[in-house]
């Protein structure tokens, strides 16, 4: 028996022809009849290079959260935060923590660190050659540097970082690039920088242009220590009082709660030691057009916060490997583009103020859930706003 074919044209597979052609196979050979997924705005001309087999649209529902009054670098002001979610209190609970910063001043923003890499793998005979080809890659930085650059504009090789196991070399190569995300220009930059290296180098050496060390698109500790993307900072100084307004606890109960959430952060072993980081950013991702996979490394979190001696309350979140772009991939098509430009963020030179309002969007969320576990608020939250049943 032979398994039906998605239809392809192989002229033109974003003609409307061809479209239309598959909404009829989803409707033939499936139970959808693909009756909302086939309706979009978009021009499907602007497609090629983000998706195959177009046929239609998913409409997530996009809700707005605000005024976000961020102090940062390069993010300064008021910004109304587009959220693309389906899950119900999630954009009330972030408007809420937006409200209370706000009222304290605002979420003070830092960018520490912007990198991406590819990471190949070097293999030898044995541990000594391996260690004399490290020596030799020091000796060559630049010369790899340049091959790297004959491929990129915007991209720029600052590091090669160098791990030594048994008789192989585990490398990253960490570079900045622009607005870009560079995932696939890390990709060529280093398959060009490996070329160079293999035709130069005198001894014999195989290499594997990923050796799964870069984490692409998966958590590691190697990234949260030594940055993927961008590292953030967002911290602010809540006044006590103001705390107990707006969300119902005293900032003495909100540190006895984060060092019971600490210990049951270090027991479980995992990414982050903060309530819901995945959440906003995900939701802020969809929105925006960014690499939706990438909350794998992006949703990791470093949470510290103080109880200050008057009472006041200092919270902090890093987000250590932060992969976000305004610029290529899903940035430019129509609705995220629109998502960008809420946030005064699409195109060139904005992907570090891009990075600082996620950033400041994730403390507010933390803020509140926080607090609404404190206060027992939590389940109500859910139960009033997020019962949405067919």
């Amino acid at each position: 028996m032979t398994s039906p074919r998605i239809p392809r044209d192989p002229d033109d597979n974003y003609a409307p022809g061809a479209i239309t052609a598959r909404q009829e196979f989803v409707r033939e050979h499936t139970e959808s009849k693909a009756e909302h997924v086939a309706r979009y705005s978009l021009d499907p001309a602007t497609l090629p290079g983000n998706i195959e087999n177009f046929f239609g649209v998913a409409q997530v529902p996009l809700g707005l959260a605000g005024p976000l009054l961020v102090n940062g670098e390069h993010a300064q002001g008021e910004f109304f935060v587009p959220l693309a979610t389906t899950e119900g209190t999630l954009v009330a609970s972030y408007n809420r923590g937006m409200k209370l910063c706000r009222e304290a001043g605002g979420i003070t923003t830092t960018v520490l660190d912007d990198r991406m890499q590819r990471a190949p793998v070097f293999s030898f005979g044995n541990a000594r050659e391996a260690r004399a080809f490290g020596e030799w890659l020091d000796e060559h930085v630049e010369e790899i540097a340049a091959a790297a650059q004959t491929t990129t504009t915007s991209g720029r090789l600052v590091e090669i970082q160098k791990f030594s196991v048994s008789k192989l070399l585990y490398t990253r190569f960490n570079y900045t690039t622009g607005d870009a995300a560079g995932q696939n220009l890390t990709g060529k930059a280093t398959f060009a920088a490996c070329a160079w290296i293999k035709q130069n180098y005198p001894g014999e050496l195989h290499f594997l242009l990923e050796g799964q060390f870069a984490t692409d698109k998966k958590t590691s500790v190697v990234n949260m220590l030594h940055t993927r993307g961008k590292r953030v900072v967002a911290e602010i100084t809540l006044p006590a009082a103001l705390v107990e307004e707006h969300m119902n606890v005293s900032t003495d109960k909100l540190w006895a709660a984060r060092l019971k959430g600490q210990l049951g952060s270090i027991m479980s072993v995992t990414n982050n030691n903060g309530n819901h980081s995945a959440n906003g950013l995900t939701a802020m991702f969809i929105a925006t057009g960014q690499d939706v996979a990438n909350i794998a490394e992006s949703s990791a979190l470093y949470g510290f916060s103080e109880l200050l001696p008057n009472g006041d309350f200092y919270a902090s979140v890093t987000l250590p490997s932060l992969i976000v772009a305004t610029y290529g991939g899903g940035t430019g098509l129509a609705t995220q583009r629109e998502g960008l430009e809420m946030l005064g963020c699409y195109g060139a030179g904005k992907v570090r103020k891009l990075a600082e309002i996620m950033a400041a969007t994730v403390l507010a969320g933390e803020l509140s859930l926080g607090s609404a576990v404190v206060a027992e608020e939590w389940v109500q939250a859910h139960d009033d706003l997020g019962r949405n049943r067919p």
